[in-house]
């Protein structure tokens, strides 16, 4: 038997990821090729501090440079290095055990249908204080050349599918600040994915006002209201969900005054059923049906949103936790092996996964 010569390089990535929910930084590690080969290492989650969550918030919708965003910017890159720092200390890394790094930075604003996207975080400042290359702004170059620049992950779905051998058609849901799917189902130019309509961040900033809570958690408020049907049905008849995919929209598309009137009960279980219609919705634009779900991102934890899901889908949702994947980690992760994608010049995003013409090699890299 013939024994292979070589073998391919396998870099050691950090994938750095803040959603839209503000939540703080996921911070994860990979060993891969940017292809086949995915070895999942370890993970940490830093909460943002509250005052630059709220100095980022601040800045959701921004068109142009201030010296406030400037600012905003800087503290969050040096937020990140520390992060990065606290992570490489825990696991015993130095930068010379690092091959690149995957910044994802803040979106502050996401409107592909003006060919504009703006993730905050200064790539050069964050390499120049770790001592590692990084590779950020992946999503600008998709947009520029009439992509969505979202979802990203679905080219990581793929690979860890592949690795853990999923029966398909699959279909793979991310419900962070905004949902998404992608749907596998089989090669890698048959994947399709976007953005289904809102994730957590709704109900998130709901009950953050209300109470000074992040999040509902186990969908406390929710149970004990009721959604509002007529809302539910103005909402749901928004063009959006009947377009054809790729799509992608921003955390804050919908006016949900609407329901300022009304309890936190109420308000919350409306919010909430309304991930989970937006979701199912989203289900009548795959090719054939999934026949498992699997759910990564904080939505996972909200007990009702998942049986909302199992109930309208008849299939299996689980977390994405059951195939041994981490579901908290999985986003970051995907950065880290974009990056390495990226040095590699390899593809990131595909004309059924945003929408751009042809595949496309995003990211920008700021070498030490």
């Amino acid at each position: 038997m013939d024994l292979p010569t070589t073998f391919p390089k396998l870099y050691t990535s950090i994938g750095l990821m803040s959603g839209t929910s503000l939540d703080g930084v996921d911070v994860a590690c990979v060993e891969t090729d940017g292809q086949g080969v995915v070895v999942p290492r370890e993970f940490l989650y830093v909460p943002y501090p509250a005052d630059l969550r709220e100095k980022l918030r601040a800045c959701f919708g921004a068109r142009q440079r201030t010296s406030a965003i400037d600012d905003a910017e800087r503290e969050l890159t040096l937020f990140h290095v520390k992060a990065v720092r606290e992570f490489m200390t825990r696991e015993g890394l130095t930068n010379h055990d690092v091959d690149v790094v995957g910044f994802h930075g803040q979106t502050i604003t996401h409107d592909p249908d003006h060919k504009f996207t703006w993730q905050l975080g200064d790539g050069k400042l964050l390499a120049a204080e770790l001592g590692i290359d990084v590779v950020n702004n992946f999503r600008t170059k998709d947009v520029s050349l009439g992509g969505h620049g979202a979802p990203l992950i679905p080219v990581y779905h793929y690979a860890r599918a592949r690795v853990s051998n999923l029966e398909c058609p699959v279909a793979i849901l991310n419900i962070g600040g905004v949902s998404n799917v992608t749907w596998i189902g089989g090669a890698e130019e048959d994947v399709i994915a976007f953005d289904c309509g809102p994730g957590n961040a709704l109900i998130d900033d709901l009950v953050l006002k209300a109470t000074g809570e992040r999040f509902d958690k186990d969908a406390g408020w929710a149970r004990q209201g009721r959604a509002d049907a007529e809302v539910l049905s103005r909402w749901l008849a928004h063009p959006f969900f009947d377009a054809q995919p790729p799509k992608s929209l921003d955390r804050d598309a919908w006016d949900v005054k609407t329901i300022s009137n009304v309890s936190l009960q109420d308000s919350a279980a409306t919010l909430t059923e309304f991930t989970v219609r937006a979701i199912v919705k989203g289900a009548s634009h795959f090719p054939q049906p999934a026949t498992a779900w699997y759910v990564t991102g904080g939505g996972r934890l909200n007990p009702v949103i998942m049986d909302g899901l199992r109930n309208a889908l008849k299939v299996p949702v689980e977390p994405v936790d059951q195939l041994g994947w981490n579901g908290d980690a999985l986003e970051a992760e995907g950065f880290a092996y974009m990056a390495v994608r990226h040095l590699q010049n390899l593809p990131i995003s595909f004309p059924k996964t945003t929408g751009v013409p042809s595949p496309c090699v995003g990211g920008e890299l700021n070498k030490v």
